[in-house]
């Protein structure tokens, strides 16, 4: 791989299904398991042949709150990173924010979308010789996903979003390598050209398999951790594998610090706990997340993310997502947690 190698991350859409949290930040600034998604997602990206320090990343984000909080974002934690951000206005698609980004694209390319949480090692880059490679997953039923279709010889036929049947249940994750990024752009003025569309929208997917009708190669790569941000359930079920993955060691002091000076604190692993955060007479975890600045007291949280700067006081809680700057009150325990779904700045007495 002589070129430089191009990281495209599409994150432009609203973040529906993870209201009310995407009302005041995108959806990748959601935090999970100590870190922001957008954090997690260029981590797996260490693995990369050259490092990530010497590939271009083009960030595609949306108007608004994308555009004001995704570049300040990267230069602050990214500052070495080589990076460039496209504006998607409207949302017609995967091929379409693509098709913004023409400028930018030349090469080899890595596209990945922000929801997007897997194991990999990118390293076999290096010596990928096929015109494509599209990660994939067997899971039990692949109808509200894309999936591949492959061929006797093994390589792709085309994909299929959405599927009717589950037959075949190889699910595309969202993470594709393309040899050449020019390649893809015919494909999506082609597909453009033509209308293909689903839903009003033009997938990644269908672009690509008009590369493979134009005898383009590509294979699949299979993975077996895939995990997903893109609603509240399934952020909370990632934020739990992070945490068994990491035992709690995200921050280790932030941890320890409380299991060793703090008595009135029972920490259950795995947890996180931010080193800034003053936690008092309460139980956290397991499977709990509480941000920077936060204050806790009296209470027992678990399964659940508590973002920076929030205060929670006298209450139990499970499974809830609370957002930046909350304000949580309850009275003395009750016997069954309170199951919260917050947005930043929120204030709820007695829920």
């Amino acid at each position: 791989m002589t070129e430089t190698l191009k990281i495209i991350i599409p994150m432009a859409g609203w973040g529906t299904r993870m209201r009310p949290h995407t009302w005041s930040k995108p959806k990748p600034l959601v935090s999970v398991a100590g870190k922001t998604s957008l954090e997690h997602l260029l981590d797996m990206f260490k693995t990369l042949p050259n490092g990530p320090e010497n590939a271009e990343f083009i960030f595609i984000v949306g108007p608004y709150l994308g555009e004001m909080q995704i570049p300040p974002f990267i230069q602050e934690h990214y500052p070495n990173l080589k990076s460039h951000f496209v504006v998607q206005q409207e949302m017609k698609g995967q091929s379409h924010a693509l098709a913004l980004s023409r400028e930018y694209l030349r090469g080899p390319m890595i596209i990945c979308f922000s929801d997007t949480l897997m194991e990999t090692d990118f390293s076999f880059l290096a010596q990928e010789e096929s015109d494509g490679v599209a990660w994939v997953m067997p899971v039990e039923d692949p109808r509200r996903f894309g999936v591949a279709e492959e061929g006797a010889d093994g390589w792709v036929k085309r994909f299929i979003e959405k599927p009717q049947s589950m037959d075949n249940n190889l699910v595309v994750v969202g993470c594709y390598y393309l040899k050449s990024a020019e390649r893809l752009l015919a494909a999506i003025d082609g597909q453009i050209e033509r209308g293909v569309m689903l839903k009003n929208e033009y997938f990644l997917t269908d672009a690509i398999s008009i590369m493979i009708e134009g005898g383009a190669k590509v294979r699949t790569n299979r993975i077996s951790t895939w995990l997903d941000t893109g609603t509240i359930e399934a952020t909370l079920e990632t934020n739990k594998a992070l945490l068994e993955k990491t035992q709690g060691k995200i921050d280790t002091s932030g941890t320890l610090i409380y299991k060793r000076s703090r008595k009135e604190v029972k920490v259950i692993e795995p947890s996180f706990i931010h080193p800034s955060a003053e936690v008092s007479d309460s139980v956290i975890g397991p499977y709990a997340s509480i941000g920077a600045n936060c204050n806790i007291r009296g209470a027992v949280i678990s399964d659940s993310i508590i973002e920076e700067g929030t205060q929670i006081i006298r209450i139990a809680i499970i499974h809830s997502l609370i957002g930046k700057n909350c304000y949580v009150e309850g009275q003395a325990p009750k016997e069954e947690a309170s199951i919260l779904n917050l947005g930043d700045d929120s204030s709820v007495v007695n829920p």
